[in-house]
């Protein structure tokens, strides 16, 4: 996939770790030792030694030169429940309580990144997204200058050129209403999250009404939130509010929005909520035959992604390789 080459160099450049927090799923076996194999990202796998070791061998997965972390008897876990009190004090959390708390795989990994055990954490395999995204809140939290944490999905597809059509959509994940400073914040973090992937972002701000054809709260609301991230961003090409066919189709971009420097060229697309969000990014997976690669959450302080219960191997594989690479040196 375009992108990849170049997150699996800067990983090469600078190897991290990064932390499973299921670590006897087979599914995360698979991809632990692919990764292993590949010598440029360690897997931290949360579980008993015994256990993962034993499920490893049972289904032919070298985890070999894998770490692999126990709660029940981590060596530092009572600087671990320290900093968790430490970190959760308005909310008058105790040790006995923390410690309870933290031999949950979810919280467990959360606060190995913390500590700076690892470098970013995978879940989901079978925890929920809340469950990945709350001690993620409570104990990364976001970014400076950041008020909230939000998710796109990267889609890829192959063209008849020969290389990969590639596009960015939020929020279809976290923010069920984002205002329009958070859209303007969403937007810019899935502009850079694009970059990451060869985006080079064109950003639009969807609508029902392309430039003041339509008329409504809903549309004023993505029309505010373009002009804020044009204020927020002003080295992002960024236009709004656009229909979807004015946003990607230069023929209808050159009757509705003539001259418009991102009409008709979109490749980042900012949804007015989760509802559109997350029927549009399933609608060009299924029907227009993109793979889908996410939520990659954003703005937190530190990269943590969730994935699909359903997810395989290669889904989890490939989303280590993205959550490390999302790690800023």
């Amino acid at each position: 996939m375009q992108g990849f080459g170049m997150m699996i160099d800067k990983l090469k450049k600078s190897p991290k770790k990064i932390v499973f927090t299921e670590g006897s799923d087979p599914r995360i076996l698979e991809a632990a030792s692919r990764l292993l194999a590949s010598n440029f990202l360690t897997p931290i796998l949360i579980g008993k030694p015994e256990v993962v070791e034993k499920a490893g061998e049972d289904l032919g997965y070298n985890i070999r030169g894998a770490q692999i972390i126990d709660p029940e008897n981590y060596e530092k876990m009572d600087e671990m429940v320290d900093l968790f009190c430490e970190l959760r004090k308005s909310k008058n959390v105790q040790p006995e309580e923390a410690r309870k708390i933290l031999k949950q795989g979810n919280y467990f990994g959360t606060m190995l990144v913390k500590m700076g055990v690892a470098d970013s954490l995978l879940g989901g395999a079978t925890y929920s997204t809340a469950d990945t995204v709350r001690p993620a809140l409570q104990l990364i939290k976001t970014k400076p200058g950041h008020n909230i944490v939000s998710s796109c999905f990267i889609l890829v597809r192959p063209s008849a050129t020969g290389e990969n059509e590639v596009l960015a959509m939020a929020d279809c994940a976290i923010n069920i209403k984002p205002n329009e400073d958070e859209l303007a914040e969403i937007a810019s973090e899935a502009a850079d999250c694009g970059k990451i992937f060869g985006i080079d972002p064109k950003v639009a701000f969807l609508s029902y009404s392309t430039l003041g054809s339509g008329k409504g709260e809903d549309v004023d609301k993505m029309r505010n939130a373009a002009e804020k991230a044009k204020a927020l961003r002003p080295d992002l090409p960024i236009s709004g509010e656009l229909q979807f066919d004015a946003a990607v189709s230069p023929r209808v971009a050159k009757t509705k929005c003539p001259g418009n420097e991102v009409a008709g060229h979109a490749n980042v697309f900012v949804f007015p909520d989760i509802n559109a969000g997350n029927i549009g990014y399933k609608i060009a997976q299924r029907l227009g035959n993109f793979d889908a690669y996410g939520p990659i959450l954003l703005g937190l302080n530190a990269p943590i992604n969730d994935l699909s219960r359903g997810c395989n191997a290669e889904e989890v594989y490939s989303m280590a390789i993205i959550t490390a690479a999302l790690v800023e040196d």
